[in-house]
Formats: structure tokens, C-alpha cells, sequence
């Protein structure tokens, strides 16, 4: 199926060629008729799917042909409530590549900088507000912003407000909008609270279920090092030495992890940048702008932060440190392999995360392939083998260990992104969303 089989207007269907994109991804094929339809749709579509296009075509089809046909004043017609400011700037963006012939306009709104020129563009008037839910109250509260004209509110990244303790924000904007809505309700994860919030808010939503997040992509070839806590930082270093890693995003569980990661880097003369709750909007903006032209090879992530990061061909996804919750892992790598690309991701796993390992190997259905082939393996090799005969659920054995003079002194040469680099961004408007 092409997009133009999807009954969209030539404005969109313009912009959509301008950006390269002729075939939808299978959450855009099933939610964009069901959104023409006027119909609530309630979507579970882990990151790198293309939701972020899924729902933003309809949606301007819809207010593009509702100006057309009635000339209202410019009052707010669409919320898209995000629980971050990266995936806010995001979906902003997207909007303004699919609308560009549309004439609707669009904000975004979050926290963390000067409210002044979101408030000057709020009095002139936009037709689609894209709003962390923070900003979007204060601003609310201050009647900067009136909700009583919203035809569609859209929540994204549902689970993640969850997360971040955006629940009751959510609750009390939603208490502040029409009753008479479409509303769109996506979330990577179905938890029994986030389906409970969208029992309550959605009016006999068809149900939209792509890529189950308890899979990863095919397209992304994945690897995990036993290797010492201590020498985590060495082994990260010495797989960056391959030229052919142009970018690479690294995931630590938390902040203070990111930046040792940074400064561990830049001593070795390798780019990089944290991004992080800690930082200001303006530094984080900064450090993904410079990831994404390629200024900054690596950017050091925390989980939350890494929600709307959106880098097109990235290569490679390396967790420094494993997460305690396998879903994670799953969208930690999501953000390579997007859209039917190929990627790689890479897991250095310590003593104490060979337990997480075991729950993302449970979780993917699958065992990842270790990589044996590098200078830093346990110093007990037998250590490793022991957590790879747990891992398959057998009972450990005994294992001499090999005589190769060769372990800790880089015996294996294997490549980690040249002869395995994907082969470059589809056609599906979902590399970017």
C-alpha cells in the first residue's frame, strides 16, 4: 500500500513526496482511516514505529478540510499532550514538514525556558498545540491558554506520563476540555493504570496493536560483552576506536553515570554530550542538535531523556549499562533500526546485571549472541561461562579456562559497525517519528 491509497488531500500527499516518503509503516496503514473516520483510537506502538505520523496526517487532513469548510475563528482545535520536551520538539516538527501546504498552524509549548514567546504566539492565534503537561497547566492557569474549543486531544507516550508522574496533570487537562472530542491515545506499554485512564477517557476506541513491545526488531542485529564493572569505560573506548561508528547513542541508568561516561570520553578525545533531566531545555537542545549534524559522535543518554530522540540513520545503540527493566531495553535499542533500517546494538553486562540479562532474554523470547572477541572479557572465565549456562536455564559446570595469551590484549579484531552498517533510511514515514 502507498500513502496515496490512504485517501489523503494533495496538500499532504505533496509534502509527503517532498519528504521521501511513499510507503506507510503498518501502525500508519491501520490508524489513519480509522483517524478519517472520526473515530477514537486507542494504539499500542512501541518508539520507532511511526505513531508520530500515524496520528499527525489525519489530524491536519481533518483541520485543513474543517477551515476550508467552515471559517472559524483561531481558536485552539487540537492538544497533543507529550511528557517530554524533546518528543514535544518532535512531534512540532513533524507537523511542520506534513502541514507545510496545509496553512494550519502549530506550537509547542514546554518548561524549563522563558514563557514570553510561547505566550506572544498563543495571543496570534494556532490551530494544533503541542504541549508538555507542566507548561500547559501554568500556562492554562494564567489564561494564556483556553481548552473549551479542543476537537481532538491526542496523549502520547501515555506509559511515560506515567512514569514521570504526569498523571494527575493529564486528568485535570482533560477535565478541561470538551466532552464532544476524537481522541487518540497511544502507549509503547499497557499497563493496568494507563489502560484504566484510557477506558475512562476514550468513546469506543478501535484498538490499534503494531510491533508488541515485548519484540525487538529483526533489522537490528544485537550483541552483549561480559565484561568487569571496572573495565566498562576501557571496553567502551576501545569499540569507538572503529571509525566506522559515526554515531553512537549510550545509555546509563542514571545521570551522574551519563556524565562520568562524557568525561570518560572526551579524555580519550572521542565528542560527546549528556542528555539528561539535569540539564536546561537550551543544553539539551544544544548536545541533540549537535548529535544530529554530527558535531557530537556520541550522546549519553538516561532512559527518560531518550524519549523523541530522533537521529536519522543512526547505527548504533550501546546500553554502558543494562536496564533493570527489560521493557526498556527494548526501546533503548528501538531508537536504531527504525523503520525497517537495520542497526546495532551493543550490552556490556557486569556481575550484577547477568539477573537483568536473564529478564530481557525472558522478555524478547530470545538469547543474544555474545561477543567473545574482545580485550576485556571477566577475568574468571569461567564466570562467564557460568551466567551463559544460567541464562539458558541449565545447571552450571565446570570449565577450564582457555590458554590463549591473547584475552586481555585485543585478540579479536572483529569489526563493530563496518561490515554490519545498515544500509541507510527507508521510504516509510516513520524514520523520523
Amino acid at each position: 500500500m502507498l500513502f496515496q491509497d490512504l485517501n489523503l488531500i494533495e496538500p499532504i500527499l505533496k509534502a509527503l513526496k517532498t519528504e521521501g516518503y511513499t510507503q506507510p509503516t503498518p501502525i500508519q496503514e491501520q490508524s489513519i482511516p480509522i483517524i478519517l473516520q472520526r473515530k477514537d483510537l486507542l494504539g499500542c506502538a512501541q518508539t520507532g514505529t511511526g505513531k508520530t505520523a500515524a496520528f499527525s496526517i489525519p489530524l491536519l487532513q481533518l483541520l485543513h478540510q474543517e477551515r476550508t469548510n467552515h471559517k472559524e475563528q483561531k481558536t485552539i482545535k487540537a492538544l497533543i499532550l507529550t511528557p517530554t520536551r524533546e518528543l514535544a520538539i518532535q512531534i512540532d516538527e513533524s507537523l511542520a514538514a506534513y502541514g507545510r501546504h496545509t496553512g494550519l498552524k502549530h506550537l509547542v509549548i514546554f518548561g524549563g525556558v522563558s514563557q514570553n514567546p510561547q505566550t506572544d504566539a498563543l495571543r496570534r492565534g494556532v490551530d494544533i498545540l503541542v504541549a508538555t503537561p507542566g507548561r500547559l497547566l501554568d500556562l492554562v492557569n494564567q489564561r494564556f491558554v483556553h481548552l473549551d474549543h479542543i476537537k481532538f486531544l491526542i496523549l502520547d507516550e501515555a506509559d511515560r506520563m506515567l512514569d514521570m508522574g504526569f498523571v494527575h496533570d493529564v486528568k485535570k487537562i482533560i477535565a478541561k476540555v470538551p466532552a464532544k472530542r476524537q481522541t487518540l491515545f497511544f502507549s509503547a506499554t499497557m499497563p493496568p493504570e494507563i489502560q484504566q485512564l484510557a477506558n475512562t477517557i476514550l468513546n469506543k476506541p478501535e484498538k490499534v496493536e503494531v510491533t508488541p513491545v515485548s519484540s525487538t526488531a529483526d533489522t537490528i542485529q544485537q550483541e552483549v560483552f561480559f565484561v568487569e564493572k571496572g573495565d566498562k569505560k576501557a571496553l567502551l573506548n576501545h569499540i569507538l576506536k572503529d571509525k566506522s561508528i559515526e554515531t553512537a547513542l549510550v545509555f546509563t541508568r542514571t545521570k551522574h553515570g551519563a556524565d562520568k561516561v562524557v568525561k570518560d570520553l572526551s579524555r580519550a578525545g572521542i565528542t560527546a554530550e549528556a542528555i539528561h533531566g539535569n540539564k536546561s531545555q537550551n543544553a539539551r537542545q544544544r548536545a541533540l542538535t549537535n548529535f544530529k549534524n554530527r558535531t557530537t559522535r556520541i550522546l549519553v543518554a538516561t532512559d527518560i531523556a531518550a524519549r523523541g530522540i530522533d537521529v536519522d540513520d543512526l547505527t548504533h545503540v550501546i546500553n554502558f549499562e543494562l536496564p533493570n527493566v527489560p521493557e526498556t531495553y527494548v526501546h533503548r535499542i528501538g531508537r536504531t533500526g527504525r523503520a525497517g533500517a537495520s542497526g546495532i546494538a551493543l550490552s556490556f553486562c557486569d556481575h550484577e546485571e547477568k539477573e537483568f540479562l536473564k529478564d530481557i532474554h525472558k522478555l524478547i523470547a530470545k538469547t543474544i549472541p555474545v561477543n567473545e572477541e574482545h580485550p576485556y572479557p571477566m577475568r574468571k572465565l569461567t564466570d562467564v561461562e557460568r551466567i551463559k549456562e544460567e541464562l539458558k536455564g541449565k545447571p552450571a559446570q565446570q570449565h577450564r579456562r582457555p590458554s590463549s595469551s591473547n584475552q586481555r590484549n585485543g585478540g579479536g579484531n572483529r569489526r563493530f559497525g563496518n561490515s554490519r552498517k545498515p544500509t541507510g533510511k527507508g521510504s516509510s514515514a516513520g524514520a523520523k517519528n
